[in-house]
C-alpha cells in the first residue's frame, strides 16, 4: 500500500445535540468513501451496543478510517464520531482533542440546542475548524436559513460558508465531503522527533486484551517497539498495530505522524490506558505528555444491590467485566439494614448510571435495585480537617461539622420563549442563581444558572421536559464546590434508623421532604401486631412523624355478658401484650416500599 503523505491526511469529529443526526451523517459519509458495501450496511453502523440503537444515542465514541478520492489525489478521512451527551464530555474533547477539524451538526427544524453550544465551546478551546452543517433539509418543517442566523447569534461563529445536507437521502453528501478536504487544515506534527501519541479512547477485547486508540501527533509508533505510557510510567511491548474501519480493522506495521489507529500490547485491564494519557517510545521518549490529561472523576453516586440477596457475587464479577470496557466506572462493596450486600458505585452523571443498570440486568442476566442517586460533598470538621461524603450514612454527628460545600454546576438551558415563566419558577425552586440571560430571536432564549448539582440528579431533566413539552435543551458542566446550608436527613422506622434511606437536603426543604417520606412509607409499610412508629429526624430532632397503625384483634369476642370489668381485664392484657411486643419487635422494610419512596417527588 503506498504511503500517502501527511498534507492529504484529515481528521475531523462530528458534533451535535442528541438525536440531530449524528451518527446517520457518519453512516453516508462511510457509504459514500465506499467503506462498505450496500449489503454490509446497517443503520448507526458506527453504534456497536444494542442500547445505542434502541435509545439513537452515542455512548462510546467510535472511529474509522476511510479512502477518498478528490480530482484524481487519493486522501485518508479519519472521522471521529463522538457522544453527544453531557456525561460523556470527557470523551468529547479528548476526541476533539485529537481533530484538526469538525462539523457543526445542526438540525434544520429544531434549531442550534444547549449540548450544541457546550460542544462548540469544546472545539474552539481546541483552536478547530468548524464547518456548520444543516442536517435534515428534507423534513417539511426545515427552515436552513433561520438555523444559519440562529448558530450565527448563539455561538458568533461566521456560517457563510456552511452545507446543507440530508443524511437520510444522501442529498449533499459528496458536497460535504469534498468540503471537508477544502477547509479542514491537514495534521502538522515531526515525522523525526520522538513519539508522542494521545489515547482518545479505549475498550476491552476478549482476545487481544485492553485496546488503546491513538492518534498519532509526532513521530511514529512501529511494531515491535516498546512503549511507555507517560501517565502510569509503565513499559509494554507493540504486539499489534491496525487502524479502525467499520467492518473489521486492517492491520500495519505503523502508524504515522497525524494518524489514527489502534495498538494492541496483551494488557489486562483498560485501568493502564485511560483517556487523555500519552505514549510514547521508551528508549527515546518525549520530553512532556500531551497536556489536558484527567482521570474521569465521577460525579453521582448510587448505591446497587441485587434483589436477589444471593446474587451478589454474580453482581461483583458483572461489574468487574462492565470496568473492563470501562475505566470511569467505580464501586466498592457497602451494606444496608433494608437491602442486604451491594455495592456503592460511582458514575460520571444520570445517563451514565440509566446505561450502566441496564446493561448489568440485560448483558448479565440481574435484577437490581439502585439507590436514590447522591453527589459528592466535601466537609469541614471543627478540627480543621477536611473530608469527603460519598454517602450520606458517612455523614459525621452534626456537632462535629464546621462547614458542608456541595458541586455545583452552569446549567445551559434553551428555550422556546412562552415558557420561560414556568422554567424560571423550576431552577428558583432548585437553588438556581441566574447568570445570564439572552433572547436569541423572536422565539429562543439561552438561560445560564449556577444550580447545585444535587438539584437535578433526581427528577430535574423530567420536570424541565414536562413543563417545556419537550422543546428545551439542558446541558451542564462542573465548576466547583460552594458552601451550603445542608443537613441530613434520616428516616427512623420502629426507632431504627433505614440507611439506605438517608438523604442530604437543604435545611429549609428537611421539613416537607421529612413530611413527604413518611407519609409514603406509611402507606407502603405492613401493619404488624403494635403500632409502628416512622420518624424523620435530623441527628436526634425529629422534624416529622406518622404512625402505622396496629391490626387490631378482638379479645373481648370470647365475653358474652357478665360484668365490664371482665372486658377491661382483657384489654388492659392484650394493652400489656402490645407494649411487651413493642419493645421487642422488629419491623422489616419492604423493598416495594424501599423503592416507591425513591421515586418520591424531590
Amino acid at each position: 500500500m503506498p504511503k500517502i503523505p501527511q498534507s492529504h491526511i484529515r481528521n475531523f469529529s462530528i458534533i451535535a445535540h442528541i438525536d440531530h443526526g449524528k451518527s446517520t451523517l457518519a453512516d453516508r459519509i462511510i457509504q459514500e468513501c465506499g467503506a462498505i458495501s450496500d449489503r454490509e450496511m446497517s443503520s448507526q453502523v458506527m453504534d456497536t451496543m444494542d442500547i445505542e440503537k434502541e435509545r439513537g444515542i452515542t455512548i462510546k465514541a467510535q472511529s474509522v478510517r476511510l479512502d477518498y478520492v478528490k480530482d484524481g489525489e487519493p486522501y485518508i478521512l479519519n472521522l471521529i464520531d463522538t457522544p453527544g451527551h453531557v456525561d460523556f464530555s470527557y470523551e468529547v474533547s479528548r476526541s476533539l482533542a485529537s481533530s484538526e477539524g469538525a462539523l457543526l451538526i445542526v438540525d434544520a427544524a429544531q434549531g442550534v440546542e444547549a449540548q450544541t453550544i457546550a460542544n462548540v465551546y469544546i472545539a474552539i478551546e481546541n483552536d478547530l475548524e468548524l464547518l456548520p452543517v444543516v442536517n435534515k433539509i428534507d423534513l417539511p418543517a426545515a427552515d436552513p436559513e433561520r438555523v444559519l442566523s440562529e448558530l450565527e447569534e448563539a455561538i458568533g461563529i461566521d456560517a457563510t460558508e456552511h452545507c446543507l445536507v440530508s443524511a437520510k437521502t444522501g442529498q449533499g453528501v459528496k458536497e460535504l465531503i469534498d468540503a471537508i478536504v477544502d477547509r479542514i487544515p491537514a495534521p502538522t506534527g515531526n515525522e523525526n522527533a520522538s513519539c508522542k501519541a494521545l489515547i482518545y479512547d479505549s475498550w476491552f477485547d476478549n482476545y487481544l486484551g485492553a485496546l488503546a486508540l491513538v492518534r498519532v501527533f509526532e513521530g511514529n509508533l512501529k511494531k515491535g517497539q516498546v512503549a511507555k505510557i507517560m501517565g502510569t510510567k509503565s513499559e509494554h511491548q507493540i504486539l499489534n498495530l491496525m487502524y479502525p474501519h467499520p467492518i473489521a480493522p486492517v492491520k500495519t506495521d505503523e502508524i504515522g505522524t497525524g494518524e489514527i489507529g489502534i495498538v494492541v500490547m496483551g494488557l489486562k485491564s483498560v485501568d493502564s490506558l485511560q483517556v487523555g494519557d500519552t505514549i510514547t517510545d521508551a528508549k527515546n521518549p518525549t520530553p512532556e505528555m500531551i497536556h489536558g490529561f484527567e482521570p474521569a472523576k465521577p460525579f453521582v453516586f448510587a448505591g446497587i444491590y441485587p434483589i436477589e440477596t444471593d446474587k451478589f457475587e454474580d453482581l461483583r464479577d458483572a461489574l468487574n467485566k462492565l470496568k473492563l470496557n470501562d475505566s470511569s466506572l467505580s464501586f466498592e462493596p457497602e451494606s444496608s439494614m433494608a437491602l442486604g450486600s451491594g455495592f456503592r458505585t460511582g458514575f460520571l452523571g444520570m445517563l451514565h448510571m440509566e446505561v450502566v443498570k441496564e446493561r448489568l440486568e440485560r448483558e448479565f442476566d440481574l435484577e437490581l435495585i439502585a439507590t436514590a442517586p447522591t453527589v459528592v460533598y466535601e466537609v469541614k470538621l471543627t478540627n480543621g480537617d477536611k473530608i469527603t461524603i460519598q454517602n450520606p450514612s458517612e455523614m459525621p454527628e452534626t456537632q462535629k461539622i464546621a462547614a458542608i460545600y456541595e458541586p455545583y454546576v452552569k446549567a445551559t438551558i434553551l428555550t422556546p420563549q412562552e415558557y420561560v415563566g414556568n422554567l424560571i419558577k423550576l431552577l428558583n425552586d432548585r437553588r438556581g442563581i441566574q447568570t445570564k440571560m439572552d433572547y436569541l430571536n423572536e422565539t429562543r432564549v439561552l438561560l445560564e444558572y449556577d444550580i447545585p448539582m444535587n438539584e437535578i440528579v433526581m427528577d430535574f431533566y423530567d420536570k424541565l421536559k414536562s413543563i417545556t413539552k419537550g422543546y428545551a435543551s439542558f446541558d451542564y458542566e462542573p465548576i466547583g464546590f460552594r458552601e451550603g446550608d445542608l443537613v441530613k436527613l434520616d428516616i427512623r422506622v420502629a426507632g431504627d434508623v433505614v440507611d439506605s434511606l438517608s438523604i442530604i437536603v437543604p435545611h429549609e426543604k428537611a421539613r416537607t421532604r421529612g413530611l413527604a417520606f413518611v407519609n409514603q412509607l406509611k402507606e407502603l409499610i405492613p401493619r404488624q401486631l403494635f403500632e409502628v412508629a416512622i420518624q424523620a429526624s435530623i441527628g436526634n430532632n425529629v422534624i416529622a412523624r406518622s404512625n402505622v397503625k396496629s391490626v387490631g384483634k378482638n379479645v373481648t369476642a370470647k365475653c358474652y355478658g357478665g360484668d365490664i370489668t371482665r372486658k377491661r381485664k382483657l384489654l388492659e392484657k392484650q394493652k400489656e401484650g402490645k407494649k411487651r411486643m413493642k419493645a421487642i419487635g422488629k419491623v422489616q422494610v419492604p423493598q416495594e416500599a424501599f423503592m416507591a419512596v425513591l421515586k418520591l417527588d424531590s
